[in-house]
């Protein structure tokens, strides 16, 4: 195993990043470097961009219109664009439902939503979760009843991510109520500018609304929108889902707030704290140790070995990380990481009037603490994930 990069991946990176510092809008960045609130037109501003490159599909065979990048070139621009302060690309189009529709879809539907996808101009969201039906999504309810030659679907979607923008939906849709709950489950492309479909914001502490519940009454679906076979669902969510807790980790998005903490622990004063400086260091192995995870994979991939399935090992480490910096922001900030005032934001001003500016580089914390607390709960709670790996490892 050979955890070195090529002289030709180090030419690759500084291609990668030659090309993202010329083409990343300053104003974005500075916004992801701060964690400010991104809006609607800066994600897909920035998707756009990939988008004219043909990059932001750049996890796809060329086939489907991606560069056909090999497992090292996607985490090499992974890394640039997370360092540089690109937004992180939204996964439900490029990275979770493409994959799906260009291994299960047929050929009409590859042409019909696949370059919409790589182009950035759609917005897809994820109708996985339920109230009744999270980490467990065998039991999802949201019914879909075939009437000749569409689907009429019934039933609710939760805690679905920025669903007010969106365009395009996939949902898990129950069209069978016979043997296991697994087998009575199908996968639906649905428009979400159907009459029926109704989006409600979730308003969280921050006053944000970054998920949503989204009803659907009598809903027709045209059956065409099916993906693969009625009732084999279950088998394509779990090939989406393996992308999603890979995505999850963003062990380059880590890397990115380590520095981010060390800045705002020197801004306060108490990056000289030895017991703080303990805290940072057993982070940064920590980071590093992730990091190692990812590169044994893809250096299995590289000389054609079969790599463990460590997706859910991923997403428990990357998930707990992202939890621990957010952590050590809020205390490294104390005070100045609770006020939340959307108006001083927008006009530049948080915190300290004696920084310049204010204490911008603080703010959000408390938001960002909070809303990282769900990272090990979704896309399969860090408890079920533990017991997956228990049985695929130890048997």
């Amino acid at each position: 195993m050979d955890l070195a990069f090529t002289p030709e991946e180090q030419q690759f990176r500084e291609d990668i990043r030659a090309w993202v510092r010329e083409n990343l809008p300053a104003d974005i960045s500075h916004k992801v470097h701060n964690a400010l609130r991104l809006s609607r037109d800066d994600m897909q501003r920035w998707a756009r961009i990939l988008g004219q490159k043909g990059w932001l599909g750049h996890a796809w065979p060329r086939q489907f219109g991606g560069p056909g990048w090999n497992s090292v070139q996607k985490h090499l621009f992974e890394e640039e664009c997370a360092l540089a302060g690109a937004p992180r690309v939204l996964p439900f189009g490029p990275v979770m439902v493409a994959p799906v529709i260009m291994a299960f879809g047929n050929a009409e539907q590859q042409q019909r939503f696949l370059p919409g996808i790589a182009s950035g101009e759609v917005w897809w969201s994820q109708g996985y979760s339920e109230p009744g039906a999270g980490s467990d999504l065998a039991s999802v309810k949201c019914r879909a009843e075939r009437q000749g030659n569409k689907y009429l679907v019934n039933g609710q979607k939760t805690w679905t991510t920025l669903g007010q923008y969106g365009e395009w939906i996939f949902c898990l849709v129950r069209t069978s109520t016979e043997g296991k709950p697994q087998t009575g489950i199908s996968f639906l492309l649905i428009d979400m500018k159907s009459p029926g479909v109704s989006v409600r914001p979730i308003v969280l502490l921050d006053g944000e609304a970054e998920v949503n519940e989204v009803f659907f009454d009598n809903v027709e679906v045209p059956a065409e929108n099916l993906i693969g076979e009625e009732n084999k669902g279950w088998t394509y969510a779990k090939h989406l889902l393996s992308h999603e807790r890979t995505n999850i980790a963003d062990v380059n998005r880590a890397k990115r707030e380590l520095e981010r903490l060390k800045r705002i622990a020197k801004l306060e004063g108490v990056y000289t704290d030895t017991r703080f400086r303990d805290e940072i260091a057993k982070l940064e192995v920590d980071v590093v140790a992730l990091e190692m995870m990812v590169l044994r994979v893809l250096a299995a991939e590289k000389s054609g070995k079969q790599s463990l399935d460590i997706a859910g090992l991923l997403k428990i480490r990357g998930s707990e990380i992202q939890q621990r910096y957010s952590e050590l922001m809020m205390l490294a900030a104390g005070p100045y990481a609770l006020p939340l005032i959307h108006e001083a934001m927008e006009a530049g001003w948080q915190g300290d009037p004696a920084f310049p500016g204010g204490a911008a580089y603080c703010a959000p914390l408390a938001s960002t603490y909070f809303n990282l607390r769900k990272t090990t709960i979704y896309g399969g709670s860090n408890e079920v994930q533990r017991n997956i790996v228990a049985q695929t490892v130890l048997g």
